[in-house]
């Protein structure tokens, strides 16, 4: 993502997805963060028909590891969009 257009385009696709609860838009970046009851695949599928390349990130590190790994939720997924 290059400008606001390329973000607008992002807006609407996330905006129609169905599950989606919310989304953040860093331009900076060029990361989208999207939270809601969907796969994360069907996100990238979705951001990536605006013609922008889309990849996913990995999140940073917890500070202090824990013991025991959380169960995976399906309700939230990252994807990073860029020009």
């Amino acid at each position: 993502m290059s400008c606001q257009g390329c973000v607008g385009a992002v807006k609407r696709v996330l905006g129609k997805m169905e599950g989606v609860e919310s989304y953040d838009i860093n331009l900076e970046e060029q990361k989208v963060t999207v939270k809601g009851n969907v796969q994360p695949e069907a996100v990238l599928q979705t951001v990536s028909k605006t013609g922008k390349k889309t990849s996913f990130w990995e999140a940073e590190a917890p500070a202090e590891p824990k013991t025991e790994p959380a169960p995976a939720k399906p309700a939230e997924s990252v994807a990073v969009a860029s020009s």
